[in-house]
C-alpha cells in the first residue's frame, strides 16, 4: 500500500498497543483475497527482546468456531445432513436432542454459555462423555430458537457431530478439509515454533502474570486453535468469498446471512452460521472475535469492498480488537479506495435476449436484465420494490438468489409458437403489457378492459 496508508495503519496499531498496554500486538489488512499490509508492535515477553512477526502464533479463541462451522456446512453441501436436522439424529442421547444444527451454529439453541464445572478456558478439558453427562436438562437455559444466547458448549457439540460423521477427530477434519487446502500451515491446536505466550496485565501496575493454555478436550472446538497473521489473513479472505474450493462462495455467503441479531431495534451486532456480523457506518461485515486467557483476536471483512482486517494480542483484556479492526478497514478504504472494475462485454447466450426488457406485474412495470453466465436481475422500473437476482437451473427456469424471491423459481411460459408469453414467479404472473388478457392472470381480466 502507499507509504501514507501504511503509516496511518501502523499509527493506529501503535496507539492501541501503547494505550491499552498490550505486551504485543499484530495486525494486517487483506484486500481481494490478498494480504496487502501487516504491522506489529511490542515484545513477546512484554518487556523487551523478541518482537512478533507475521509467522508468530497467537491463540485464536472463538475464531476456531468459524472453522468448525465450515466443516458442518461442507457436510450439508455433501448431502450428509440438513441444517434443520435435530441434534438427536446425529448425536443421539443428549438432553437437548430436539435442538437443530442451525440453532447451534447461530447460538439460538438455548444451551448454557459455558460447560458445567470449573472455568473451562483455564482447566484441562475432559472427553465427550464427560461433557455430555454434565449437560443435564437444566443446562438448556432458553427455548430453542427463542433468542440469541452465545454458547461455547454448542460448538463442543458440533465438534462431536463432525467427529462422528467423519470418523475422525474434529481437529483432523479441520486440518484435512480446511487449513490444509487453504495453505494455513501454521494453524495448530497448540503452539508450534515461534509463538506469543499469553499474559494478564495488572490493571493498576505495569506487571505481567502468565496465563495457562491447557487443552480444552471436548470443548476445544469452541476456541482451541493457534494461528499467525499469514494464516489468519487467508481465513479472513475465505470469509470474504475467496474460498479456495473449500466451500462454494454461495455457501460462505449463506454463512454471512443474518440468522439472529444481538440487540434492539436498529441492530449493530448479529450472528450468522458460525460467523459474527457487525453493521457500522453503512458497512455489513462478517468474521469472528476470539478471547482466551492471555489472548484476544478479531478477523472481519467487508464483502462489498473486498477489504478485511485482523488483529491479535497476547493480553487477557484491555485491547479493543473490534474497534481496532474496524478502524484498519476504514483507513485502508479511505486512503486507498478500490476502483470499480472496468466494464467489459461478456459471453452471453443471445437467445436469452428475447426475455429481457419490460415486463409487468399487474400494472407495475419491471425490467428484466441479463447478467453474466445466464443469470437475470428483475427489478422495478422505477423506485424501490421487490428486486431479486436469479441463476439458471434448467431450460427456461431460474432460481432466486436474494431479495423477496430468494429460493423461488422464475419460469418462462411459452406460447404454441415457442415465443415467451409470460413469466411465472411464485404464483405472480408477469406480462409484457399490464394485465394481458391472453395470459392466465389469477382472477381473470375484466372483459371490458381498461376504461376512462
Amino acid at each position: 500500500m502507499l507509504p501514507t496508508t501504511e503509516l496511518a495503519l501502523l499509527r493506529r496499531v501503535a496507539t492501541e498497543q501503547s494505550t491499552n498496554r498490550a505486551p504485543s500486538l499484530v495486525a494486517a489488512v487483506v484486500r481481494d483475497g490478498e494480504l496487502v499490509w501487516s504491522g506489529a508492535r511490542g515484545f513477546l515477553d512484554g518487556s523487551g527482546g523478541d518482537q512478533p512477526d507475521d509467522d508468530t502464533q497467537y491463540r485464536l479463541g472463538s475464531i476456531t468456531k468459524s472453522l468448525v462451522a465450515a466443516l458442518v456446512l461442507r457436510l450439508r453441501d455433501e448431502g450428509r445432513l440438513e441444517l434443520n436436522d435435530p441434534v438427536d439424529r446425529h448425536v443421539p442421547g443428549t438432553a437437548f436432542g430436539s435442538t437443530t444444527i442451525a440453532q447451534l451454529l447461530a447460538h439460538t439453541g438455548g444451551l448454557t454459555a459455558e460447560s458445567p464445572g470449573s472455568w473451562w478456558e483455564r482447566s484441562e478439558g475432559g472427553d465427550w462423555p464427560a461433557l455430555e453427562n454434565s449437560l443435564t436438562p437444566g443446562e438448556v437455559k432458553h427455548r430453542p430458537g427463542r433468542r440469541f444466547h452465545y454458547s461455547n458448549v454448542g460448538y463442543g457439540v458440533l465438534g462431536e457431530l463432525v467427529a462422528r460423521m467423519r470418523g475422525t477427530s474434529w481437529l483432523e477434519a479441520v486440518q484435512a478439509e480446511i487449513t490444509g487446502p487453504l495453505g494455513m500451515t501454521r494453524t495448530s491446536p497448540h503452539p508450534e515454533g515461534r509463538y506469543a505466550p499469553g499474559w494478564a496485565v495488572h490493571p493498576f501496575a505495569d506487571v505481567l502474570l502468565p496465563e495457562p493454555s491447557p487443552d480444552a478436550g471436548a470443548m476445544a472446538p469452541a476456541g482451541q486453535l493457534w494461528s499467525t497473521v499469514n494464516d489468519l489473513a487467508r481465513w479472513t479472505s475465505f470469509t470474504g468469498g475467496h474460498t479456495g474450493g473449500v466451500l462454494h462462495p454461495d455457501t460462505v455467503a449463506e454463512m454471512r446471512e443474518v440468522a439472529v441479531v444481538d440487540d434492539a431495534d436498529t441492530w449493530t451486532a448479529g450472528y450468522g452460521l458460525g460467523l459474527q456480523l457487525v453493521r457500522t457506518g453503512g458497512r455489513r461485515l462478517a468474521g469472528h472475535t476470539g478471547s482466551m486467557p492471555g489472548f484476544v483476536s478479531c478477523s472481519l471483512v467487508d464483502p462489498a469492498t473486498g477489504t478485511g482486517a485482523l488483529a491479535m494480542a497476547n493480553s487477557t483484556a484491555g485491547v479493543a480488537v473490534v474497534p481496532l479492526v474496524l478502524d484498519l478497514i476504514s483507513i485502508a478504504d479511505e486512503y486507498e479506495p478500490n476502483l470499480p472494475g472496468e466494464w467489459r462485454a461478456s459471453p452471453t447466450d443471445t437467445r436469452l435476449l428475447e426475455l429481457t426488457g419490460l415486463w409487468h406485474w399487474g400494472p407495475s412495470p419491471f425490467h428484466l436484465r441479463l447478467l453474466p453466465e445466464g443469470g437475470f436481475n428483475l427489478a422495478p422500473a422505477e423506485g424501490r420494490g421487490r428486486a431479486s437476482r436469479f441463476r439458471p437451473v434448467a431450460e427456461d427456469e431460474w432460481i432466486g438468489l436474494d431479495g423477496y424471491y430468494a429460493g423461488e423459481t422464475l419460469r418462462v411460459v411459452r406460447g404454441t409458437d415457442g415465443l415467451p408469453q409470460h413469466l411465472d414467479l411464485a404464483t405472480f404472473i408477469f406480462t409484457r403489457t399490464p394485465y394481458d388478457p391472453a395470459t392466465p392472470i389469477p382472477g381473470g381480466v375484466d372483459e371490458k378492459g381498461w376504461r376512462p
